[in-house]
C-alpha cells in the first residue's frame, strides 16, 4: 500500500529490523512493483561545471573551497546533444545534465531549452538538475519537453543547517512544488554518511514519503569525500547503514525509483548486489557524476551479467527514421548562432 504519512518512529522501527529481515521485506515489495531482474540506466553531464555560490559543504563545485576542480562554462547545446548520443549508443535510456548554479538565469534558459529538446528528440527520457527554479522556469522547462527535475533534500530538516547554510530547507520543497506544478516528474533523494545520525536518516525518508507524490526517481547518495570541503574527514559510512536506507526507501516509496547514486566507486560488487537485492533499481552509468568518480561502463556490464540483470528499455513511440529526422533537425538548430553558446563571452 502506498502512503503518505509515515511517523519517523514507524521509519525508524524499520531501521532497527534484523538485517535479513528488513532485506527480505524489501525485496518482496519490490517484487511487487518492479521486475527485480531490471535496472534503470541514466547517465550524468556536467554542462556547466565549478563556481557554485552555495556552501553545502559534500560539494567540490562550491565556490568557498578549494578541491582544485576546473572551472567550466556552460556547454555548448551541440556538444551537450553529442554526449546524450553517446550515452544512448552506451545503453542509458535517461539522461540527465547538471548545472553548478544556485539557480539559472534568463541568459541561459534558452540554451537550457534547446537541451532538452535535443536530448528528447534522441528517443531519451530527459532529466535536469540546475539548483532552484521559479514557476515560470519550471514551466518553460516542461514545455520543452523535460521529464524529470532532481532537487534532492539532502538531509533531514535537524541536520540541515550542519551542511548547507545559503538555502533553507523550505526553498527546496518550494523547488518540488514548482516541478510538480508544471507537470514535471520528480527526482528526489538525499546523501547518507555526512556525520548525520539514525534519526536522520529517518527524517529525510520520511519528508521524501510524506510528499504529496512521492518522488519518481529516489537517489540514496554515499557521501563522496572530497579534500577541501568540510567533509573530507568523515569517518566511513557502515556499509549495512547504507544497504538499510536503500531497504527502507523501496519499503516506503514502494513505486518510486531507488537509485544507486554517488559512492558506487567505493562499492564492491557484492555491497551493489546487496543493494540491488534490497530494491535499488536505478543507476547513473559512466565514468563520472558530475565531478566525482563512478564505475566504468563495461564494469557495470559486467556485473549485470554476473547477476542475470538487464538495463530496463524505455518505451519510445516515435518510429525510429521519426527520432532521426528529429536528432537532425535539433543538430541544425544548434548550429544556428540564435542558439549557439558562445563560451568566450560567457559570464558564469
Amino acid at each position: 500500500m502506498v502512503r503518505h504519512d509515515w511517523s519517523r518512529q514507524e521509519i525508524l522501527d524499520l531501521l532497527a529490523l534484523p538485517f535479513m529481515d528488513l532485506v527480505f521485506k524489501a525485496q518482496t515489495v519490490h517484487r511487487q512493483y518492479f521486475d527485480p531482474n531490471q535496472v534503470q540506466v541514466s547517465t550524468l553531464c556536467s554542462i556547466k561545471t565549478g563556481a557554485c555560490p552555495e556552501d553545502c559543504a559534500y560539494c567540490p563545485q562550491s565556490a568557498r573551497y578549494d578541491t582544485g576542480l576546473e572551472k567550466e562554462k556552460l556547454m555548448q547545446v551541440e556538444a551537450v546533444i553529442e554526449e546524450a548520443q553517446a550515452a544512448k549508443a552506451s545503453g542509458a535510456s535517461r539522461f540527465c545534465m547538471g548545472a553548478a548554479w544556485r539557480s539559472p538565469k534568463n541568459k541561459d534558459m534558452p540554451y537550457v531549452l534547446e537541451m532538452v529538446k535535443g536530448v528528447k528528440a534522441l528517443g531519451l527520457e530527459t532529466c535536469m538538475t540546475l539548483g532552484m527554479l521559479k514557476e515560470e522556469q519550471a514551466e518553460a522547462l516542461a514545455e520543452a519537453g523535460l521529464d524529470y527535475y532532481n532537487h534532492n533534500l539532502d538531509t533531514s530538516p535537524e541536520f540541515y543547517g550542519d551542511i548547507i547554510t545559503t538555502r533553507t530547507y523550505q526553498d527546496r520543497l518550494d523547488t518540488l512544488a514548482n516541478v510538480r506544478a508544471a507537470g514535471m516528474k520528480v527526482c528526489c533523494g538525499g546523501i547518507v554518511g555526512m556525520g548525520e545520525e539514525d534519526k536522520d536518516r529517518a527524517g529525510l525518508l520520511m519528508q521524501l514519503a510524506n510528499l504529496p507524490d512521492h518522488p519518481e526517481s529516489v537517489p540514496i547518495n554515499m557521501l563522496v569525500r572530497v579534500e577541501g570541503t568540510p567533509l573530507a574527514d568523515q569517518a566511513d559510512l557502515d556499509s549495512f547503514d547504507f544497504i538499510r536506507t536503500i531497504a527502507v526507501a523501496r519499503i516506503i516509496m514502494p513505486k518510486s525509483y531507488v537509485r544507486l547514486s554517488a559512492g558506487r566507486e567505493d562499492m564492491n560488487d557484492e555491497m551493489q548486489a546487496l543493494a540491488f537485492m534490497a530494491g535499488a533499481n536505478s543507476i547513473f552509468y559512466g565514468e563520472k557524476l558530475l565531478t566525482t568518480p563512478n564505475p566504468e561502463s563495461n564494469k557495470d556490464m559486467a556485473l549485470f551479467a554476473r547477476l542475470g540483470i538487464t538495463p530496463e528499455q524505455r518505451e519510445v513511440h516515435e518510429s525510429e527514421a521519426d527520432q532521426e529526422r528529429l536528432v537532425n533537425e535539433q543538430l541544425v538548430e544548434a548550429h544556428n548562432e540564435r542558439f549557439f553558446y558562445d563560451a568566450a563571452k560567457a559570464t558564469s
